[in-house]
């Protein structure tokens, strides 16, 4: 629909442009004769030929002025529309309007010099001073409206389509216009409010320029029973696949609070069209809703739950005590125990839950027990030169910490969690506990040991096995206080 209009309009304007410049050159060619038929309508009066060349000359000014006016036009047309067209911004209205009435009166005063060149402008502006004072003083709003609405453009904090929103009454929505009296903004409820530029200029404005990836956040909550790791993965790609939402930039999810319900999060991310955001959030907690449905996660709400304390190792057994009997059977160090000592270690394992990138052990810290892995996954690392070097990763029924548990040697490598991760810590009265119900498994176990400390038993000969077998044997019955 707006190509119809243009295309009427600049046919209209073609014409009213063909019909002043043609009535203006039959005026100027027949400017004789109309003279001398005022002269000769006028032939009563006092002086008719100044009064006839006056009136000409009026009507001349006058056709001038159309044309000027009508070439101005033009021009701007033609500076403003094609010149910024190229550049891809629209022109400001104020701006247009400033060149069209420079231009104009520069325009009349060169014509109506060369029309009445016996008038002297100068004397005529002195004369006219004190009028110009009297309307300076009753257009005073106005005008301040007016260089304000000039020190905008000038400054240029926001152009034509930028979402911003303006002073203490939050004033939000696109501008559509900025003319010479006021600031035009179409607000999200469709409604047109217009701000004095004076107001404008004083008030603090807050700009979301159309060409830029500006942020939004939004608040959720979940249970603090849900994983923080899971929770911040499934919203993360949630998000990143709606409508709107930036492809460049990944959105963040992250822990506002922790409050008295649930855990408190917000997701950042950048939109395309921020004068969309409306609706983008809108999306955004509808795909976190169904985002947490498929994933079996909850929101928090306003409750108050009654805890009756309980002694942890006895709630591990109760729940989830047979997974972690089963998950120590299968492990290599525990294969000479009996079902029996394995549930009693099970019994007394104490359950962590590390989050990405944290520490589970460090290097050098003393210890005196080890860890399984029951779920996720770890990596070790040692220092070499003060530079870290992976040396293993380590999955779910993986190992680590053993010697520090038998022997009471302190850690020798850093373990770093790869992903949420939870791991099976036992400690050394445990391991007391059944090496007092069964001293027999000392020597099994330290032969183990022996076997995983030199590397693969195939690369090794039996003797050395052996000999390094019995200093791990003395070291175990020692820090046990065992006989020896």
């Amino acid at each position: 629909m707006a190509r119809p209009r243009f295309t009427n309009k600049s046919a209209l304007f073609l014409i009213a442009s063909a019909v002043a410049l043609l009535a203006t050159y039959l005026f100027w060619s027949l400017a004789g004769d109309v003279k001398a038929l005022l002269e000769h309508r006028m032939g009563m009066g006092a002086n008719p030929s100044a009064s006839a060349d006056t009136i000409v000359n009026v009507i001349k000014l006058l056709l001038v002025g159309i044309v000027g006016y009508l070439f101005v036009r033009a021009l701007n047309s033609i500076f403003f529309g094609l010149a910024f067209w190229l550049k891809r911004i629209d022109a400001p209205t104020l701006i247009r309007n400033i060149f069209t009435i420079v231009a104009f009166t520069i325009l009349f005063l060169i014509a109506f010099t060369f029309i009445f060149p016996d008038v002297n402008l100068g004397a005529l502006f002195t004369t006219s001073a004190i009028f110009g004072v009297i309307l300076g003083l009753a257009l005073q709003d106005t005008l301040g409206n007016f260089f304000a609405g000039i020190s905008l453009q000038a400054d240029r904090p926001f152009q034509v389509g930028d979402v911003i929103t303006v002073g203490a009454q939050r004033h939000t929505g696109v501008v559509e216009e900025i003319s010479w009296r006021a600031l035009k903004i179409r607000t999200f409820t469709n409604h047109v409010v217009l701000i004095a530029n004076s107001n404008a200029a004083k008030e603090p404005i807050e700009v979301c320029p159309r060409e830029n990836l500006n942020a939004r956040l939004v608040f959720f909550n979940t249970l603090y029973t849900a994983s923080p790791a899971k929770t911040i993965h499934v919203v993360r790609e949630a998000v990143r696949e709606a409508d709107n939402v930036s492809e460049k930039i990944t959105p963040i999810v992250r822990i506002r609070n922790l409050g008295d319900n649930g855990v408190d999060y917000e997701v950042k991310y950048w939109l395309n069209d921020y004068a969309k955001y409306n609706d983008t959030d809108a999306l955004i907690r509808q795909r976190i809703w169904y985002a947490f449905r498929r994933a079996g996660l909850n929101f928090a709400f306003p409750t108050r739950t009654l805890h009756i304390e309980r002694h942890y190792g006895a709630a591990v057994r109760d729940g989830d005590g047979s997974a972690i009997a089963e998950r120590l059977s299968a492990v290599d160090i525990f294969a000479p125990l009996s079902a029996d000592e394995t549930t009693m270690l099970a019994q007394a394992a104490v359950s962590h839950v590390f989050a990405p990138g944290e520490t589970v052990i460090r290097a050098g810290d003393p210890g005196s027990s080890m860890f399984v892995v029951h779920k996720g996954r770890v990596r070790v690392q040692v220092s070499e030169n003060g530079r870290s070097r992976t040396v293993a990763t380590l999955n779910e029924g993986d190992f680590f910490g053993e010697m520090a548990l038998f022997t009471g040697e302190p850690r020798t490598a850093n373990v770093l969690a790869l992903e949420e991760t939870e791991v099976l810590e036992i400690g050394h009265a445990a391991m007391k506990r059944v090496f007092d119900t069964n001293p027999d498994l000392v020597e099994s176990l330290s032969f183990i040991m022996a076997e995983r400390r030199q590397g693969l038993a195939s690369q090794s000969d039996a003797t050395d096995t052996g000999a390094h077998s019995a200093g791990i044997l003395s070291a175990i019955k020692r820090f046990f206080g065992l006989s020896q």
